[in-house]
């Protein structure tokens, strides 16, 4: 009997008390991750070289100046940024990281897309980045966004042989506002937006997710003085027109919306700046029957837009 236990424990095989290890140890452990987070491997090594290239330079200035690189920090808000579409030049997942279902969604959002780098960091480096923000192992890396210069956008109007249609936004800081902004200008056949480049909103990633992706399209131009840029457009032959609660003429009966024309938009708190209501043509006033003090700036540049959209046929 005794002999016959020895031959039993001489089997190959997993043995009684084993828990089953030999056969968890065969599982599989997920799809494989992209080469450009295996440690080691060449292409992981090219990926870091060239972020670190990329974090280093210094972005040269165009006619409209560009933004600061942006980064979008956290699980949540970096898979909603890559779901809509907003540019990213690098991701960077934390070592050893617990890689949950919005890790691997990041990662699979961010390969598909193509042209993002992929780098794995140590969680201290990526605490020195967020300045000690709560990453929970993401942070993403959106490039700076390139300015147009104001005039760019009324002469691309006229090489397509059209009127401009611009939307100017004064005071406006919400990035989400200038989003929306952008979306029905391009949803109206607008040719483009101008902001001020002190105090007010700029192409952030939340302005990009906001435009459903229509800011792609549609330029941005950055004025360093907004009055002087609507007194240039008005030296051009272009209409000023400025939305204001007080305004004289009513939008459904500003025949301006015609021809070339810039739509100027303030905040729904204090609307038109001074200097810059003085500058405009015309101060246009939204009938609301309902009752409401203001509307946000998305909504009032939708209401004037599709005005002027249904004017020109």
């Amino acid at each position: 009997m005794a002999a016959h236990n020895r031959r039993m424990s001489g089997k190959k095989g997993a043995q009684v008390g084993s828990g089953g290890q030999r056969r968890r140890g065969l599982e599989g452990k997920g799809p494989t991750p992209p080469a450009e987070m295996r440690k080691g491997h060449a292409k992981q090594r090219a990926a870091q070289a060239k972020a670190r290239r990329a974090a280093g330079r210094q972005a040269p200035r165009g006619r409209g100046g560009k933004s600061p690189s942006e980064l979008v920090v956290g699980r949540n808000p970096v898979v909603e940024a890559l779901r809509g579409g907003v540019p990213a030049s690098t991701l960077y997942v934390q070592q050893f990281i617990d890689n949950d279902e919005r890790v691997r969604e990041a990662l699979q959002l961010a390969a598909e897309r193509g042209g993002i780098n992929l780098m794995e960091a140590p969680r201290p480096e990526l605490d020195r980045m967020t300045n000690g923000l709560n990453h929970q192992g993401l942070v993403l890396q959106v490039p700076p966004y390139e300015y147009a210069h104001p005039e760019d956008l009324a002469n691309a109007a006229y090489d397509e042989g059209e009127d401009p249609l611009i939307v100017a936004l004064d005071g406006v800081t919400d990035p989400r506002n200038l989003g929306a902004v952008v979306r029905s200008v391009s949803a109206f056949g607008g040719h483009g937006v101008v902001v001020p480049e002190r105090r007010a909103a700029g192409m952030t990633a939340g302005a990009w997710k906001t435009s459903a992706g229509t800011a792609a399209r549609t330029p941005v131009a950055r004025a360093t003085n907004l009055t002087r840029a609507l007194e240039a457009y008005k030296k051009a032959g272009i209409v000023v027109v400025g939305l204001a609660a007080d305004g004289e003429v009513e939008v459904g009966e500003l025949e301006a919306l015609e021809g070339p024309v810039v739509i100027v938009v303030g905040s729904e708190g204090k609307g038109l700046s001074r200097l810059v209501g003085e500058t405009c043509d015309f101060r246009v006033r939204i009938p609301m029957p309902g009752g409401a003090e203001s509307l946000n700036a998305g909504v009032a540049a939708g209401v004037v837009l599709y005005e002027a959209a249904r004017r020109r046929g």
